[in-house]
């Protein structure tokens, strides 16, 4: 991958600038965003366009942040952290892709990278109604809307998707739009569930030239050909808003209350930082264009757990092999955006309790800040018994409940919804948990095929996965970590071990970086360790446990561009 260092003007070193005191940690404000903006276009001629595709916290070198943790929490003297942006952005109607970060203290640009052929800035939502906008007002895509004879009135939709690799003709950036239409005879009603009605037609556009360069016929049949659009045999609607569903009558109401308040505490540090406190857990919480949620400094009864904690991408491969729908492969967060696909969970009850809302601000496409509102939830919910037991011989039993902290965004990507959470326990377990909800990627078909379900009269909803990585920078009682596994195998047979029944549990130290699998049957388990900080009870090195879920690895042949791409589906750990 090649790439090229933009040339920046000479600036001599000049002082810091005076700013009010905010933590290395906070996302940038309003006032930052907007200061990196002015920066970089002070690098080009005056009216260069820019498309901004992300502008965020720089975050600090871990080497100069951990010692500032540090005397943050020993109330030390604390070091100087300079306040730095990364910025990602494209001159405008070009391929000129550019990585840029600068220095919001020193007020100059440390460094701007155009990045080389072949590499993508991810979708923002002003550039997906455009291309929407494209794909419908396109003569050549109206003129095959026209033959399929659709009633009058009735409303096209079109579903941009990043245009994904098969390694022909694929190195411009590219939205492969999948066309729908609403329901033709309710026409007034916007919400129509469009994926019930999936059309033929899928045009691609261009991002550079902002023009539909070719349109796709999709396959119906059970093998690869196409035919031209031909007047349409219209389904019945399939809706799923609550006014035309028959709901049910017979639940009884169920309060979720606390007279007294919420038991956590969130404290604000400056303009955008925010600190939580629940049953001895601490840790910072940000939120920025690419992951949402980010955890930093999470710590358990004064003890450091993890330096950082977040979602780092996901990937969606789909099983249909034919054109153009072998190229469907999601990848959200690096495609769009967990940040910015956040819904405001205000406007629905996605929490319940006492809740407190966090908001955030990102960015335009044309650089201006973007202040999103109740992007993350925070709740506590009831999670059951906690722990129980009973004395047979006096009759006595003694349980607890369970609390659980729920750290929470729910992200909207077209048809899909994601109900991803941080959930924090009393006993000092974190688990992340990934909910997907929302509506199938439909398609039209004639036929049953092997790689998909009809879901509805003509529509096929194809087979796929939906692997997530979750990436953790651990700390437990500092950086002195390393990842073990244990098994249990069984002891042979032996004068020691007559009657066969006894085993054993074995550690293994990983010394090398690669991937790595669960084995139910040696009941493999992975601990994060610290082997310079022992148990005080066993004089065991401390530890946490990783329960990664037993999944399916990628289905995408090894050479396939899906598992090229993924790289890390193919694994349980890495």
């Amino acid at each position: 991958m090649s790439t090229d260092q933009v040339s920046l003007p000479h600036r001599p070193n000049v002082g810091l600038t005076s700013r009010v005191s905010t933590h290395p940690l906070s996302p940038l404000t309003a006032a930052e965003i907007t200061n990196a903006v002015q920066l970089i276009q002070k690098l080009y001629p005056e009216r260069t366009r820019f498309q901004y595709k992300a502008i965020t916290l720089q975050e600090p070198k871990k080497a100069d942040l951990v010692p500032y943790l540090e005397a943050e929490h020993n109330s030390g003297k604390r070091p100087t952290i300079e306040r730095r942006a990364f910025i990602a952005y494209y001159i405008r109607n070009t391929d000129k892709f550019h990585e840029a970060v600068v220095n919001l203290d020193r007020q100059r640009v440390e460094s701007n990278v155009r990045l080389g052929r072949g590499v993508h800035g991810p979708g923002d939502a002003e550039e997906i109604i455009l291309v929407e906008k494209i794909a419908l007002e396109d003569e050549g895509v109206q003129a095959e809307i026209a033959k399929l004879q659709l009633p009058e009135g009735t409303a096209v939709i079109s579903d941009p998707w990043i245009y994904g690799s098969d390694g022909v003709n694929d190195e411009e950036r590219m939205y492969q739009c999948f066309l729908y239409m609403r329901d033709p005879s309710d026409p007034s009603n916007l919400d129509s569930n469009h994926y019930a009605f999936p059309l033929t037609i899928s045009p691609v556009v261009d991002t550079v030239t902002a023009k539909v360069i070719r349109i796709d016929f999709l396959p119906t049949g059970s093998d690869h050909s196409v035919k031209e659009p031909q007047p349409l045999s219209i389904p019945p609607p399939s809706e799923y808003t609550p006014e035309y569903q028959d709901l049910r009558t017979d639940v009884k109401p169920l309060h979720v209350i606390q007279p007294e308040g919420a038991s956590f505490k969130v404290t604000e540090v400056g303009e955008t930082g925010r600190v939580l406190e629940w049953q001895k857990w601490f840790f910072r919480i940000s939120f920025n264009q690419r992951e949402g949620m980010v955890l930093y400094d999470v710590r358990y009864d004064d003890r450091s757990i993890f330096y950082r904690m977040a979602l780092s991408d996901m990937v969606i491969p789909y099983s249909d092999p034919r054109h153009p729908f072998h190229k469907k492969a999601a990848f959200d967060l690096g495609d769009a955006g967990a940040g910015v696909m956040a819904n405001n969970l205000k406007l629905g009850c996605d929490c319940l309790g006492s809740i407190h809302y966090l908001s955030a601000v990102l960015n335009t496409d044309k650089g201006e800040p973007w202040p999103m509102e109740n992007v993350v939830c925070v709740h506590e919910q009831d999670a059951g018994i906690g722990w129980k037991h009973t004395n047979y011989r006096t009759g006595t039993a003694a349980v607890v409940r369970s609390r659980e902290l729920v750290v929470q965004s729910i992200i909207t990507v077209a048809n899909y919804e994601y109900i991803m959470a941080f959930i924090f326990n009393q006993a000092g377990e974190v688990k992340y948990e990934v909910r997907a909800t929302g509506i199938v990627s439909t398609q039209p078909t004639d036929v049953e095929v092997p790689w998909g379900t009809i879901v509805h009269p003509g529509v096929l909803a194809a087979h796929h996965q939906h692997i997530f990585s979750l990436r953790i920078d651990p700390a437990i009682d500092g950086h002195n970590n390393r990842l073990i596994y244990d098994e249990a195998h069984p002891m042979p047979r032996s004068d020691f071990n007559p009657h066969g029944v006894g085993y054993t549990v074995s550690q293994t130290l990983v010394q090398n970086s690669g991937g790595f699998d669960l084995n139910t049957d040696a009941n493999r388990v992975f601990k994060i360790q610290n082997s310079s900080v022992k148990n005080p009870i066993n004089g065991k090195p401390v530890s946490y446990k990783i329960v990664a879920p037993a999944f399916q690895k990628l289905l995408a042949d090894t050479q396939s561009f899906h598992h090229k791409r993924a790289e890390f589906a193919d694994h349980n750990i890495y």
